[in-house]
């Protein structure tokens, strides 16, 4: 009982009156099986004490949770969880290093913080630098211009028709052919990625990622119970010696990689790489997908596989969340006709349409004039915030891998002996989150390594508070200054 009364205080996060704190405490006891269906809950007393709060602000969070059916009261003797067994979670398929801070921890962080939340290591654009007057202005031509159909009525099966033309032009421009019947629009850039696994892959298979990769690559991958196989990442691509020797070894179905500006490294892939590794994938028969949601941010286009393949061993696919939009969801595959055909009705199986409001909005968004110029402008922006916040973090004796040609991400290395899940627990508690290695790693080897987004170090306080979590995570490990 007194590890649960101790749970509480840490499970509850700080937003919200003192009663949610509490019904969240609760509730996150439940869920993660810390309390066990039927389980006594700690009395209105002990609650009280380990949450500071009063007693009254106990029962009256109970109260609320019975009423909920969550809990149950039996007079005279306590409550007890109501609720039954939760589902397995996804977290229970990670690895047991670095538990508390696994692929989900940083997505969770940054999405459910406050509007007060410093977010240095989120993977997107502060809104105010995204194009919110092109959007209004689509929004408020749409509202004038589509008729009932287009606001109301399912989309078609393989999406938006113009929108769909638009990127088979672009695709065009990065040297890939692929005609608009062979791209199928998406919900996003993630259900991209997972309707091409239901395609290809089977639960016990084997699936390569970069070590380090973007952390959702691991996520949705357990979800698929699979076996993720991760390869070291330099910064010319993957390393092609242990690339070949995992293929060798593992004969993996799929292998999932970021083109042009790698997350969470920002490396680009070398022509040399990228013939070699295609070379690769023909004799050992594996499906390379391409994820180029970063390619609006590149002012050097580096190779893509997709070009080079000509989509016949490697899916491309993309979305629109980085640089115009998250809010209005919508992503892409492109990829050899049968597949789209069978991917088709996978889309259909699993949301039946596209949505046919968001395509419309981003059709017209990224047909103005005003959205080539904003990427001008976004380009210098982003090189400018780089440029000032790499001397910003080494002088915290925080050191980039590389420093990449473009982009928002910086992937750098902590001061020796620092784990940065310990830093970032600490920056937590001062309403700061951070992207530690660990979260983008299959291998966990990049304990001492952090992600950085440029965009969203703007801050002055974010310096502040990193200064004293590298401090405190010091003093904690014996390396601190005597």
């Amino acid at each position: 009982m007194s590890g649960t009364v101790d749970e509480l205080a840490s499970s509850a996060r700080r937003d919200g009156t003192l009663v949610e704190r509490v019904m969240r405490a609760i509730r996150h006891q439940i869920s993660s099986r810390s309390l066990a269906p039927g389980g006594k809950l700690p009395s209105i007393r002990a609650v009280a004490q380990t949450m500071q709060v009063s007693k009254s602000t106990v029962v009256e969070a109970y109260d609320r949770l019975a009423a909920e059916g969550v809990i149950r009261s039996r007079p005279g003797s306590g409550f007890y969880s109501a609720a039954p067994p939760a589902p397995l979670s996804l977290t229970e398929l990670a690895p047991r290093l670095d538990r508390a801070i696994d692929p989900f921890w940083v997505s969770r962080q940054s999405l459910e913080a406050g509007k007060d939340v410093l977010k240095p290591g989120c993977g997107w654009l502060p809104g105010s630098w995204m194009p919110g007057d092109e959007i209004r202005r689509a929004l408020r031509g749409l509202a004038r211009t589509r008729e009932e159909a287009g606001l109301t009525d399912y989309g078609t099966p393989l999406g938006l028709a113009p929108l769909r033309q638009f990127l088979s032009r672009r695709l065009a421009e990065q040297g890939l052919q692929a005609a608009p019947d062979r791209i199928l629009l998406t919900d996003s850039g993630t259900q991209a990625i997972d309707l091409v696994c239901r395609l290809l892959i089977q639960p016990g298979d084997a699936v390569l990622v970069d070590d380090p990769c973007y952390f959702n690559f691991l996520a949705l991958l357990r979800a698929h119970q699979v076996t993720v196989i991760g390869v070291p990442q330099t910064p010319a691509g993957p390393d092609l010696s242990q690339f070949e020797q995992a293929l060798a070894a593992h004969r993996p179905r799929l292998y999932i990689t970021n083109s042009g500006l790698h997350n969470p490294t920002g490396a680009a892939l070398s022509g040399v790489t990228a013939h070699r590794l295609l070379k690769l994938a023909e004799r050992y028969a594996l499906t390379v997908v391409e994820d180029d949601i970063f390619a609006d941010f590149e002012t050097e286009q580096a190779p893509r596989l997709a070009a080079l393949d000509g989509l016949e061993r490697v899916v491309r696919i993309g979305s629109f969340s980085k640089t115009l939009s998250a809010s209005f969801r919508c992503g892409y595959i492109a990829a050899r006709p049968d597949w789209i055909d069978k991917l088709t009705d996978i889309r259909i199986a699993t949301g039946f349409s596209s949505s046919r409001l968001s395509e419309e909005l981003v059709f017209a968004v990224l047909g103005s004039s005003g959205y080539r110029k904003y990427l001008e402008g976004l380009r210098a922006r982003l090189a400018a915030s780089m440029a000032s916040i790499v001397p910003r973090l080494q002088a915290l004796g925080i050191h980039p891998w590389i420093v990449p040609k473009a982009g928002m991400l910086l992937w750098c290395r902590l001061p020796d002996g620092l784990d940065a899940a310990e830093v970032a627990r600490h920056a937590l508690n001062a309403d700061v989150v951070l992207a530690p290695g660990n979260v983008f790693s299959v291998s966990q080897a990049a304990s001492g390594f952090m992600r950085f987004n440029v965009a969203q170090c703007m801050d002055e306080r974010i310096f502040t508070v990193l200064e004293n979590a590298l401090r405190l995570a010091a003093n904690e490990t014996g390396k601190g200054k005597p």
